[in-house]
């Protein structure tokens, strides 16, 4: 079994994709990261990476022992970390913090650390973040205010669903000629009156806006997919609010996307916000199980 500094490397490298950044992370010289690589492929008996232009690729062994040994490494680095006293206060959407922020960040009050959590618009959010009324955002939106520091965190992947007799009604050789014509009649169950992730979806994908009349709007996607599995109407969701519902059956995907629609979410911190040791690992931690999920 390789020791666990070896393995530890490998899991900054596989988050990363990159030497020089894993090499930064832990503290070391790109020469020692490369060096412990080469020690641990050589001890496993096969490559990891693939060098690319914009740094490396994992192979397939390495996604796989990536996913086997990164959980539980995160947990040891949490069980001895040094004891924190902080309050960090964390903001996010009610949907994502439900269903992967709080699982993830739960945990490091075992080490003392206290958290104060508010749900809420990625805009409020922000702007409460700016005013120091908040250490760490999860926001849906890249910031545009000055004076916040971003950091890409995880895609979410986006996809249209209905209840199966609403999706019996939709007419497929229409579909296929026209997409929009064939899902005008199906009433949207929005979760905001401006259509934010449903109108994107349009645009990206039919390359204009729904003509489709709103029964319901809900500002909550959990809400939201209650009402169309209810039989309220359509919308589009992240896959990993639907995946439930899909697999029972209660749902079904309306549209296959060419290109899935995606949507960057950011860890988002005021300058120098990481100084602070509880801020910094709370963000390293949910840095660190993001690498695991893959898109949403």
């Amino acid at each position: 079994m390789p020791n666990l500094d070896l393995l530890v490397t490998f899991l900054e490298i596989h988050r990363s994709g990159s030497l020089t950044a894993a090499a930064a992370r832990r503290g070391l010289t790109q020469p020692a990261v490369s060096g412990q690589l080469a020690k641990l492929e050589q001890e496993l008996g096969t490559s990891l990476f693939v060098r690319s232009g914009r740094g490396v690729v994992p192979t397939a062994y390495a996604d796989d022992l990536a996913a086997r040994v990164g959980p539980h490494l995160d947990q040891l680095a949490v069980e001895l970390s040094p004891g924190y006293s902080g309050t960090v206060r964390l903001g996010g959407p009610a949907e994502l913090m439900s269903a992967r922020i709080m699982p993830t960040v739960a945990p490091l009050t075992a080490r003392g650390l206290r958290l104060n959590v508010t749900l809420g618009l990625a805009e409020d959010l922000l702007a409460a973040l700016h005013d120091d009324q908040l250490d760490i955002v999860v926001s849906a939106v890249r910031p545009k205010r000055k004076g916040l520091v971003a950091t890409t965190f995880v895609d979410e992947e986006f996809i249209l669903v209905g209840p199966p007799p609403l999706a019996r009604t939709v007419n497929v050789d229409r579909l296929a000629d026209d997409p929009v014509k064939a899902l005008a009649h199906l009433p949207l169950v929005a979760y905001d009156e401006n259509l934010p992730i449903i109108r994107r979806y349009w645009r990206s994908e039919f390359g204009r806006r729904p003509p489709n009349a709103t029964s319901i709007t809900v500002p909550d996607l959990r809400s939201v997919l209650a009402a169309v599995i209810a039989g309220a109407g359509v919308s589009v969701l992240p896959r990993y609010i639907a995946e439930p519902a899909l697999t029972a059956g209660s749902v079904e995907i309306l549209h296959q996307a060419q290109v899935q629609p995606l949507n960057t979410a950011f860890l988002v911190t005021r300058p120098g916000g990481l100084a602070d040791p509880s801020v910094a690992l709370v963000h390293d931690q949910l840095k660190r199980r993001a690498g695991t999920w893959g898109t949403l």
